[in-house]
């Protein structure tokens, strides 16, 4: 499983890209408006720091308009995927942008029905909403496994599942388990899958025992 983090926050990239865990980043309006950053100028910098896939969004909701913004944010850099909305208007832009080569994302799916026709119309990837659906009390996780279930009967569908709107480090677990090819999480998340109580207690155990060695490595 990839994994991609989830913010605008060039420091935050930054620290992660170094540990090597980073695949690629994913934007949104609600991220850049968060960071208080120009758009285009955030996006290249992320560019220049992660290698992979950086999603970054349009914002008309036309599909002229939407090939028109895609066109301008593709110039930016060659790791830039167009992000769209999952409508028709999306998916039809899609399709014209994968026709042209370039890597698209079709966000805000919440059905397998969604999923199917992200595919057709040629999509890189496709981001189910998780969290968003445990929000109104449906399961997001069956989501994935239902998309990966249709994906998987046909070989011509080469869509990635980036499972989206990540809350915990139990999303990422049942993601993975599933088989979901990309998890998108915020830093807080990705930091955290490091974490357990045993591995903090073993390495205090260790170090308290070397001490008392008295010993240097180096």
């Amino acid at each position: 499983m990839k994994f991609f983090v989830d913010t605008a926050e060039i420091s935050e990239i930054k620290e992660l890209a170094a540990s090597g865990l980073v695949d690629g980043v994913t934007t949104n309006p609600s991220l850049i408006a968060k960071s208080g950053r120009d758009f285009k100028k955030t996006i290249a910098e992320i560019c220049e720091i992660v290698p992979g896939p950086v999603s970054a969004e349009v914002a008309a909701t036309d599909t002229e308009g939407m090939l028109a913004e895609a066109r301008e944010l593709a110039k930016i850099a060659k790791n830039v995927t167009i992000k769209v909305p999952l409508t028709l208007d999306g998916l039809k832009a899609c399709k014209a942008l994968s026709s042209d080569g370039l890597m698209v994302n079709v966000t805000l799916c919440f059905n397998a029905n969604q999923a199917l026709l992200a595919a057709k119309a040629g999509a890189t990837f496709v981001s189910p909403f998780v969290g968003r659906l445990d929000d109104i009390g449906e399961d997001g996780m069956l989501l994935i496994r239902e998309i990966r279930q249709i994906y998987d009967n046909y070989q011509n569908l080469t869509t990635d599942i980036l499972a989206a709107s990540i809350r915990t480090v139990n999303h990422v677990r049942e993601a993975a388990l599933i088989g979901a090819d990309v998890a998108t999480v915020p830093p807080s998340i990705l930091k955290a899958l490091v974490k357990h109580p045993l591995t903090d207690k073993g390495l205090e155990t260790f170090m308290a025992d070397w001490a008392k060695t008295g010993q240097k490595i180096v």
